[in-house]
């Protein structure tokens, strides 16, 4: 699930929701020793977990949500990232914040740089009326990045899907206006 992220040259790796550190273990495994590894989790039991059970200093916990990610590294200095790691569940979030989190990931991300979004919830989407609806991630994510690619992996418990997602769109007010819900 890792492979497709620019790690072994990373300096700054984002993770989005790591809730237990699977990902965030396997990351810092992969990085090299003088990079940084910022980790969004807004679930104080998860953050106070991975900061008992992960103790590499290259591990930053922020305690904020996904939306705010580059209002919170612009006020840490960081400008520029490569690669950032998502499992969120995007089609459960409401449509103004997915699309604050993916214009603060396109602003953040470099030239080369890497933004996997991970799906274990295939195709759904939460609608204003609590009901359920088909989400079609590949599409909204076209929405956001010239280049995106799926892969179906089998061996994750559960299989996950991975959109692998390079040179990100430029921010235009169409995406800050909104996405079709």
């Amino acid at each position: 699930m890792l492979g497709p992220l620019p790690l072994k040259k990373a300096s700054t790796v984002v993770e989005v929701g790591p809730g237990t550190g699977v990902i965030t273990r396997a990351l810092l495994e992969r990085l090299p020793f003088d990079a940084t590894l910022l980790a969004f989790e807004i679930n104080p039991r998860f953050s106070r977990l991975l900061k008992s059970t992960v103790p590499d200093t290259r591990l930053s916990l922020i305690n904020t949500s996904a939306e705010k990610l580059s209002e919170e590294l612009h006020g840490r200095g960081i400008y520029d990232v490569d690669a950032v790691v998502s499992s969120l569940a995007l089609g459960m979030m409401p449509a103004w914040q997915r699309r604050h989190f993916l214009c603060g990931v396109c602003s953040l991300l470099s030239e080369k740089g890497v933004f996997t979004q991970y799906q274990y919830i295939h195709s759904m989407q939460v609608m204003r009326n609590g009901h359920l609806k088909r989400f079609d991630l590949e599409k909204m994510l076209r929405r956001y990045f010239r280049s995106v690619q799926r892969k179906m992996i089998w061996r994750n418990l559960p299989p996950a899907f991975v959109f692998i997602c390079k040179s990100p769109r430029p921010i235009s007010a169409e995406l800050l206006e909104g996405e079709p819900c």
